[in-house]
């Protein structure tokens, strides 16, 4: 085999996943028009740890003076490191002097302590202590998917980083539990201390919101807006202007190859196949119904058809779309259809992790909105929100409407059984495998192992 593109001509070939500019073996590009139009989020402020990032995707290190005398970090033993500055103290490095005395009942300044008021406080700080790592970990992932050339490393990493934000998104739900065992009578002790702030004015809400993709009417953003501060407001407006991980991964996806590759057309194949599943289905319902029952199980297989048909047929899917039925466009959706339905090839094993943990952040969000609206009814009933929003009525609004992988979601209504679904063509499973190709006289790889053998041993142990 040729040397490999990726690492400079040696014999072991594993190839990142799929981009126009990371293409195995030559892959053409999937259409030449950049996705995403504006250039990489230009340096700027990190909201969440203030320094400055590409993209508000981490904090950027901050080198003590204490610590130049340091070799390079790669020089670096775990003695000079622990001798180089004074030792540590586990309060100074969390703060928690300033973390344990931030809590001020203001129902105790005004001279009415009500205990439950530094449970609430608690709760709250420490929702916006962990939405401040969920924008740390999201920025890092949209951070990597500024550029088209993602590998398996890349993935591997977003995958992960995905997955954390949602085990952080579970505890979020979870201490709904712990603000439950305070009464809607404890509650509406202090409550009237609290007007007119309000969660409404959680601005890293916003921005988590916002760089995953959410969307919302004009008129929704101007009141969310109105309710900040002006510092609050420019960063939330700051992040309106950037790229949103839905946008990214809709980029990712749409220029992906092997849709159509080599005479191979994955939509033309799946047109085949969908109509054969659909003959197999009208001919085992017109043998097992009849009259109108048949009539109605008729009706739910063409619209199952249309849905089949939107990724063959782009018309039908840019209908889909202009009904808000659809958000990706059309070369994305057949994309993550085509990684979800061969997700067992081997390249294509990471990305359809991916696209299942942004389903699952979706669902974590949707559960907190659930929950986070079931305690709000349970303390307040129906009254108006201390920030003077509508309280219950307006988050029950918010769920299920708020979800922006809703397309990944309903990919489900797409798939096809196993038994049906076509093979690949063995030129494209090819390049979806990782594989090793060791010249026949070069064995240097084994014979100068850690081991020190000479020779090959295929034996088990």
């Amino acid at each position: 085999m040729a040397g490999c593109p990726v690492m400079g001509g040696g014999a072991a070939y594993v190839p990142g996943m799929m981009s126009v500019l990371h293409a195995p073996h030559g892959v053409a590009a999937a259409g030449a028009r950049q996705p995403l139009e504006a250039p990489p989020p230009p340096r700027r402020a990190d909201p969440v740890g203030g320094a400055l990032v590409r993209g508000g995707a981490g904090v950027e290190p901050h080198v003590d003076a204490a610590l130049s005398v340091l070799p390079a970090v790669s020089e670096r033993s775990s003695a000079s490191i622990r001798s180089a500055r004074e030792p540590l103290y586990y309060g100074d490095y969390l703060q928690l002097d300033k973390l344990t005395t931030a809590q001020a009942p203001v129902s105790a300044r005004c001279g009415d302590l009500q205990h439950d008021e530094m449970l609430f406080i608690t709760i709250h700080q420490t929702y916006e202590i962990w939405f401040k790592q969920v924008l740390y970990e999201l920025d890092s992932v949209r951070a990597i998917f500024t550029d088209l050339k993602i590998g398996a490393n890349e993935i591997a990493t977003a995958l992960h980083r995905l997955q954390r934000i949602v085990e952080i998104l579970k505890i979020l739900v979870d201490q709904i539990r712990v603000l439950e065992t305070m009464t809607p009578q404890q509650f509406l002790n202090f409550r009237d201390y609290l007007f007119p702030a309000s969660g409404f004015q959680s601005y890293q809400f916003r921005l988590i919101e916002i760089k995953l993709g959410v969307q919302r009417d004009a008129v929704q953003q101007e009141r969310f807006m109105s309710a900040l501060s002006a510092e609050h407001r420019a960063l939330v407006e700051a992040a309106l202007q950037e790229p949103s991980l839905f946008d990214y991964v809709e980029r990712w996806l749409r220029n992906m190859p092997f849709r159509e590759f080599r005479g191979y057309n994955f939509m033309e194949s799946y047109k085949i196949t969908t109509n054969r599943m659909l003959e197999l289905d009208r001919t085992a319902i017109e043998a097992q119904f009849f009259g109108k029952e048949c009539e109605s199980m008729i009706t739910e297989l063409q619209k199952n058809e249309r849905m089949f048909r939107s990724v063959y047929d782009r018309e039908v899917h840019e209908e889909l779309r202009a009904q808000g039925l659809r958000r990706f466009g059309f070369r994305a959706t057949c994309s993550a259809l085509f990684i979800m339905l061969y997700e067992e090839e081997p390249m294509l094993h990471l990305p359809a992790r991916l696209l299942r943990s942004l389903i699952d952040i979706d669902d974590a969000v949707n559960q907190w909105r659930y929950r986070h609206t079931q305690m709000v009814h349970k303390m307040i009933g129906t009254k108006v929100g201390t920030g003077g929003s509508l309280g219950f009525s307006y988050l029950r609004s918010t769920v299920d409407n708020l979800k922006v992988f809703t397309d990944l979601s309903n990919m489900s209504t797409l798939l096809i059984p196993s038994r049906l679904l076509p093979s690949l063509p063995a030129m494209i499973r090819d390049q979806c495998k990782f594989f090793h190709s060791v010249e026949p006289y070069d064995r240097t790889l084994f014979e100068l192992g850690g081991g020190g053998d000479t020779l090959l041993d295929w034996s088990f142990c």
